[in-house]
């Protein structure tokens, strides 16, 4: 088999000694490239429009290639056009010259604002590069690139394509390219020169106008007349009158409540330099005619001003230093620290000389250990603020703020601290006045920061401010210190915090917001406790428990009477808060003798005939008609303790708990009765409330869909309602049965509290103190985040960019994505701020734009809204048209900056200096003319003549020449008849 197999296999081996050299086979690729594209014949498209080369769409198409161990790239570049119909055209593209010979006649395209070289230089619409595939090679010696230009002949030769093929030569940045065109009977040579200084005959158009002729060669005596098209480029970088008006805030104002005009709660806005660094002018005249203009080193027709046709575009500045950009920037950097507060403060910030060490974080041990003198002195608050007073006391001077500074954020932040009694000035946002609406004030829902008139987004943009201008990183630290001891301070004195919404925290928030709310809601419950203690205790409802009076009033009285079910076992009830523990603290709102002569405290599970004779107790109204089954006493709605409010991470903790207990049936009664805490609490002030009642009332109130009623016909014939409790109620071992026999009559002020305020607000204490700078500015950045982009809006209100809103809406998705993660990568935060940055710095070009061309000034309202027109233009485009040219509104105050900036150069630079600048020409200009010397000159010379013998086909011959101070250029497309030589 091996014999026969050998055989076969050499079959497949075919050897093809017809492409014997790498060379052969290099112009075999170069084809079969070709080939796949689909570059073989002539396809002829329609005329090209004007402008299409900068608003039509360019692609390109790219394969690789090797000349022995050489690699190249080969490119296909080409419009997008819509395809032609052939027919009717066969017999005329049979001898048509190629499409890219006809594109270098047309005028349409001349100087392209943005677009490839070779379609600037040669107006082509296709064309195919071969250049090396490595970035740092080059094909340097003259034998190699006459070897390539040879391939190329060769390969469109033998495939018959009639695209361009260039290859390109030296060093990249030189962009040196030769090709050929290659047709029926005709060929275009593409040649180049490149120089670093300008021969001084070929700085104007004589000179250019003799190399084009004698390059031609043309046999006819009465050469065809050139077709010319100029463009003179004139740049203007000094603005003169025109200074940026940003100017860096001053950091020393800030004491007076502003910061150079930027006031606390504000961000910064724009760029500290201009961000438009210079403006270039084109003055073109695109159809001249040899003859009809002299242009020598002696004299010129061509002034700028009798143009037909001025564009500008505007050079932007490289990053300009951003302010809302920097702000947002510096505050993530916080983020990426390590340190802690005490480390960046320093740990002797406690400690007193000659004297025992008072630290806070010992204030609670403290209170635990046995001590002869009385428990009031050793309180928490007694501890911190003595803390707060050796903090103050070894700073001195040293402290990162300043005690100006520090009380102007203070009372920035804590407005209501200015009163006698906080407690009774704004503590909250009132919740009288409806919060704002609209789209800016609900983004905080997609940013999960905090809404725009909280504590919270006031405390981000103080931070922010503060690490930007004050102390950076010590005074983020300081401050927050102090932010922690005044929460402190609100709880031991029952002063709210303002700016924050009552009730629980808001889930759609950050944590930190939580957090502050949920020290808030204990303040609330402290407070009210508080308060019930101080008035006698007595049967009326809202003087016993008024922390709860409102919300059941508000609340459940609605709640219950809509056909709602109120389960007590869902997320959102505090575990930790069902315990049989006595160790438990809590207070109760009634003595102990109150509790004996109710007879409550010896009453078991008692029957319903001697929870009759009970006094009732905790009623909040009576629920409509109903009535008791049993007894037929009028149905009252009990005072409820409120479920305990849950930030997320405790919401998270929960669920992971309850996760553990497992679905055993001994972890799923356990996970039952941890959450049925609420519930039981009901059932007891139900009970309190409606002595005699049973099982099937509670229900018929708490949960109306598990009572069942239906009309039956009883003995006497009468139709009677009965009802009974739902299929679910009646499993046996039911959670809610088992409660209700647990339960016992007592109103809610004498409960357990489902909610320890005391124990949940040292949580949220100890959990701020903990916090570390970068854990801060992590929690806050999504409001600086959100903050940025209203000011960003805000911005853009008065200048109505287009552009900027797409993109503003852009960054609100992108952010609403990256934000909502627990912590999002510092890459895609930096992109945000990115886009932010990008964002404001348009904005700014807007601005320093209106400012040069005087928008605010324009008295007619036409001309206002051109130039306004123009000005957007001149941001969104490459390039911008001038109305009227030099004669044009836009054109006539561009003729005038150019004047100014002239008249105080002239001032500027002494008379010798004038005398050296630059092209010989200068010296004639700077004295008599509006505008500098031209920095580019641009010309296009077209002619279509026979070549090489009079006898041949007229074929179009072109030459682009491109001069400035330290390039020159001459770009030559040369075509001639290889029928007849």
């Amino acid at each position: 088999m091996a014999a026969d197999s050998e055989p076969e296999s050499e079959v497949f081996e075919i050897t093809d000694f017809t492409t014997a050299s790498e060379w052969e086979r290099f112009i075999s690729k170069v084809e079969e490239v070709l080939n796949d594209w689909k570059l073989i014949g002539n396809s002829l498209g329609k005329p090209l429009e004007k402008g299409i080369f900068t608003s039509g769409t360019w692609e390109e198409r790219s394969d690789e290639i090797s000349f022995a161990d050489f690699k190249f790239s080969v490119t296909h570049h080409y419009l997008v056009q819509e395809s032609t119909d052939k027919e009717g055209k066969d017999e005329e593209s049979e001898d048509a010259i190629p499409q890219s010979m006809q594109d270098l006649l047309c005028m349409n395209n001349d100087f392209p604002p943005r677009a490839h070289c070779l379609v600037r230089w040669y107006g082509l619409r296709e064309f195919v590069v071969i250049a090396p595939a490595v970035q740092s090679d080059a094909v340097l010696s003259e034998s190699k690139c006459n070897l390539l230009l040879s391939s190329i002949s060769i390969a469109l030769g033998n495939t018959g394509c009639q695209v361009p093929l260039f290859v390109q030569i030296h060093h990249r940045w030189r962009r040196m390219y030769m090709g050929e065109c290659q047709g029926p009977g005709v060929r275009t040579d593409f040649e180049m020169v490149h120089l670093r200084k300008v021969p001084n005959q070929y700085t104007h158009l004589s000179g250019l106008l003799d190399i084009f002729k004698s390059k031609i060669g043309c046999p006819l005596t009465p050469l065809p007349p050139v077709s010319i098209a100029i463009r003179l480029t004139y740049v203007l970088q000094d603005w003169q009158q025109y200074f940026w008006p940003q100017q860096p805030p001053d950091i020393d104002a800030l004491v007076g409540g502003e910061v150079g005009g930027l006031e606390f709660g504000k961000l910064p806005f724009g760029a500290c330099e201009d961000p438009i660094s210079e403006l270039h002018l084109a003055t073109t005249w695109p159809h001249l005619t040899e003859g009809i203009i002299v242009d020598n080193d002696v004299y010129s027709d061509l002034d700028p001003v009798q143009a037909p046709h001025w564009s500008v575009r505007v050079r932007k500045a490289d990053n300009p230093q951003c302010l809302l950009g920097d702000f947002v920037t510096e505050f993530l950097k916080i983020c990426r620290r390590k340190e802690s507060t005490d480390e960046i403060l320093g740990r002797s910030t406690f400690e007193e000389e000659g004297r025992e060490v008072a630290d806070i974080t010992h204030a609670l041990s403290k209170l635990t250990e046995p001590a002869p003198v009385p428990i009031h002195k050793l309180s928490v608050s007694n501890m911190v603020h003595t803390a707060k007073k050796k903090i103050r006391k070894h700073r001195g001077e040293e402290s990162p703020l300043n005690n100006d500074v520090l009380n102007t954020i203070l009372l920035f932040l804590f407005p209501d601290a200015a009163s006698e009694k906080p407690s009774e000035a704004t503590t909250s946002i009132d919740n009288s006045n409806p919060p704002p609406e609209g789209e800016d004030y609900t983004l905080y829902n997609q940013f999960k920061s905090a809404p725009s008139d909280s504590l919270t987004y006031k405390l981000a943009l103080c931070l922010c401010m503060i690490n930007f201008y004050h102390g950076g990183l010590k005074g983020v630290a300081h401050l927050w210190q102090e932010f922690v001891l005044e929460m402190r301070f609100r709880w031991e004195n029952n002063f709210l915090i303002p700016g924050l919404t009552s009730g629980p925290p808001d889930l759609r928030c950050c944590l930190l917001h939580q957090k502050l709310q949920m020290l808030n809601c204990c303040i609330e419950r402290k407070k009210a406790r508080d308060e019930g203690k101080k008035t006698s205790p007595s049967d009326n409802v809202t003087n016993a428990y008024p922390g709860d009076a409102g919300k059941a009033g508000g609340q459940l009285g609605l709640d219950h009477l809509r056909d709602t079910e109120k389960e007590k076992g869902e997320v959102g009830k505090s575990w930790d808060s069902w315990s049989d523990s006595e160790e438990e603290f809590f207070e109760c709102l009634s003595d102990t003798e109150d509790l004996k002569g109710n007879g409550q405290e010896s009453g078991k599970k008692g029957s319903t005939k001697e929870m009759a004779n009970l006094k009732p107790e905790g009623r909040l109204h009576q629920h409509g008609k109903l009535t008791l089954l049993h007894n037929g006493e009028p149905l009252y709605i009990p005072v409820t303790q409120e479920p305990a409010p849950m930030t997320e991470d405790l919401l998270e903790e929960q669920s992971e708990v309850l996760a553990k207990l497992g679905t055993s049936a001994e972890g799923a009664h356990l996970r039952a009765r941890m959450q049925s805490a609420c519930l039981l609490s009901d059932m007891e002030s139900f009970k309190a409330a409606n002595p005699g009642c049973s099982l099937e009332d509670f229900v018929r109130w708490y949960s109306p869909r598990d009572y069942i009623e239906e009309e039956v016909t009883d003995e006497q014939g009468n139709v009677v309602l009965r009802g009974e409790l739902s299929a679910r109620m009646k499993i046996p071992s039911n959670m809610w049965v088992e409660a209700w026999e647990t339960a016992k009559p007592i109103p809610a002020r004498r409960q357990r509290r489902l909610f320890d305020d005391t124990r949940e607000a040292e949580k949220v204490l100890h959990y701020l103190a903990m916090q570390k700078p970068a854990d801060l500015a992590r929690h806050l950045l999504p409001c600086v985040i959100h903050a940025a982009v209203l000011k960003v809006k805000e911005e853009e209100i008065l200048e109505n960019i287009p552009s900027v809103k797409k993109i503003i809406k852009q960054i609100i998705a992108h952010s609403s994505k990256v934000l909502h993660f627990p912590n999002p990568e510092d890459k895609k935060l930096e992109e945000i701020i990115l886009q932010i940055t990008n964002v404001e710095a348009i904005i700014a070009r807007a601005r320093s734009l209106k400012a040069k061309f005087g928008t605010e000034k324009c008295e007619q309202e036409d001309e206002k809204e051109d130039l306004e027109r123009f000005v957007s233009c001149l941001l969104e485009h490459p390039e911008v048209s001038v109305t009227g040219a030099g004669r044009g509104h836009a054109g006539r105050i561009i003729h005038k900056l150019f004047v100014n900036a002239q008249r105080a150069a002239a001032v500027v630079l002494p008379e010798e200096e004038l005398k050296r600048s630059g092209y010989p020409e200068e010296r004639r200009q700077n004295a008599t003319s509006d505008f500098p010397p031209p920095v580019g000159r641009e010309l296009i010379l077209r002619a279509t003549v026979p070549r090489p013998a009079p006898y041949s086909k007229a074929l179009p011959q072109r030459m682009y020449s491109v001069l400035t101070k330290e390039d020159f250029r001459l770009a030559g497309a040369f075509s001639s008849d290889t029928s007849f030589f």
